[in-house]
């Protein structure tokens, strides 16, 4: 499987009509980044079709100016990080190259499809020093990958990350950011929502207000009219 074969399969599959409604996604601002017009459904089906591509073919389509392309090359990573059968080896590999080519990845939807797998998954059971890392980074897409990445643990009732690093990041001036904290709030605030409300306690009344709404969306009324009396 080459990253020329790749291409070449996602290429048929581009439709004029698709290039306005993919071009809305894409919400960096490299000046470089093109669309083929191809359905991120249709991107995913190959992704998946390709999986067992090797690594240094990977690393060439994230080479590529195209969004469709490289958010190919992303699936194709998550799928191999999240195999069952893929060795811990690979793991190392994935969440190196992943790292090594961040900006490649330069749109929240990378970040989305990928941090979880590749990144968090593999830090299950080490140290985790490289999020507080990403988590000052001055690349946008490295803030989130630090936060979203946090997704992993939370499922596993593991929440000192997340809370820390949305700490560092509770005043970020990106909406990328602010959503993305608030969103993962929300769902560790889910499997303890005391630390949350703490949390909230703390932050509320000068956290963007876009973070305190993703946040504090799972909650009843009166508790949700509580917090944002806080930002008043």
């Amino acid at each position: 499987m080459t990253a020329a074969q790749f291409v070449e399969t996602l290429s048929r599959l581009k439709s004029e009509q698709e290039l306005e409604k993919i071009k809305k996604f894409f919400k960096g601002n490299d000046g470089k980044t093109k669309t083929l017009g191809v359905k991120f459904g249709d991107v995913f089906k190959t992704a998946k079709a390709f999986s067992e591509m090797p690594l240094d073919e990977i690393n060439i389509l994230l080479d590529s100016d195209y969004y469709e392309i490289r958010m190919g090359a992303v699936s194709i990573m998550d799928f191999q990080a999240k195999h069952k059968k893929t060795s811990e080896a690979q793991r190392k590999a994935l969440f190196e190259l992943y790292l090594n080519r961040h900006d490649r990845l330069n749109n929240w939807d990378f970040v989305d499809r990928g941090s979880y797998n590749i990144i968090g998954e593999y830090l299950l059971d080490k140290p985790r020093d490289i999020l507080y890392q990403l988590a000052k980074s001055d690349n946008v897409w490295e803030r989130r990958t630090a936060i979203v990445s946090t997704y992993a643990f939370i499922k596993r009732n593991e929440l000192d990350d997340t809370f820390r690093i949305a700490e560092i990041l509770i005043h970020d001036e990106s909406e990328f950011i602010n959503k993305a904290v608030g969103s993962w709030l929300r769902e560790a605030g889910k499997k303890d929502v005391a630390r949350l409300k703490a949390f909230l306690n703390r932050h509320a009344a000068d956290m963007p207000r876009v973070t305190l709404r993703y946040a504090i969306e799972k909650f009843d009324k009166p508790t949700r009219e509580h917090y944002l009396k806080m930002k008043q």
